[in-house]
């Protein structure tokens, strides 16, 4: 009997396993080599290594605004292939990531420091939520609307985001509704409201903060 459970918990974390596997290889199409390196370029350790995150430990001043530093295929072309990505969230008390997807990638997001209240809706329009705090893992499934908000009004956050694409992409919910010139009357009808609102929000995205 102790022989079978035995091989059930071993049948078990096979099958986990390599699940995580499939979702670690499902973002991005697979290459037939290596590593993609760029034309004319001579590669070497130099080409593996972004220093683009140094200054988080440099000592600098926290910034006072939600800020996002990035390491994906813009930033870091070794990543060309490889399935990964990551970026650093900082925020200032009182600072959110607004409403936005990742068309190509779920996101699991780890809380180094502070606390953070982190939602997501599914497709049958249910909302998730919890509060975050330093320590915790929260996945944010592929290509749902999510959010994460500091609400300590003392203390920052600070969080670090991993993705299953070299390029997950970033959708502002916000942004792309009010800032891409979507016909006022069209954004009216869709929100029930009337288009001196619709203005309204249009100016105050605009405006630099």
């Amino acid at each position: 009997m102790a022989s079978r459970t035995s091989s059930l918990k071993f049948f078990s974390l096979l099958i986990f396993s390599i699940a995580i596997v499939q979702m670690a290889t499902a973002g991005d199409p697979d290459i037939i080599t290596d590593f993609i390196a760029p034309p004319n370029r001579t590669v070497d350790g130099n080409f593996f290594t972004y220093t683009g995150f140094r200054v988080l430990v440099g000592g600098g001043p926290p910034p006072t605004t939600f800020t996002v530093l990035k390491a994906t295929l813009a930033e870091f072309p070794a990543l060309n292939g490889q399935s990964v990505s990551y970026a650093v969230l900082q925020f200032p008390s009182g600072t959110t990531n607004p409403p936005h997807t990742h068309p190509r990638s779920a996101e699991l997001l780890f809380l180094v420091d502070g606390t953070l209240e982190v939602g997501f809706v599914d497709t049958k329009n249910n909302l998730f939520t919890q509060t975050l705090q330093a320590g915790d893992l929260f996945v944010f499934p592929k290509g749902l609307a999510h959010f994460q908000f500091n609400a300590d009004s003392q203390n920052p956050a600070l969080a670090i985001s991993a993705f299953g694409s070299a390029n997950a992409g970033t959708v502002s919910i916000p942004s792309t509704l009010f800032t891409t010139g979507i016909d006022d009357n069209v954004l009216a009808i869709s929100f029930k409201t009337d288009v001196a609102t619709i203005q309204k929000l249009k100016a105050g995205l605009s405006a630099k903060p």
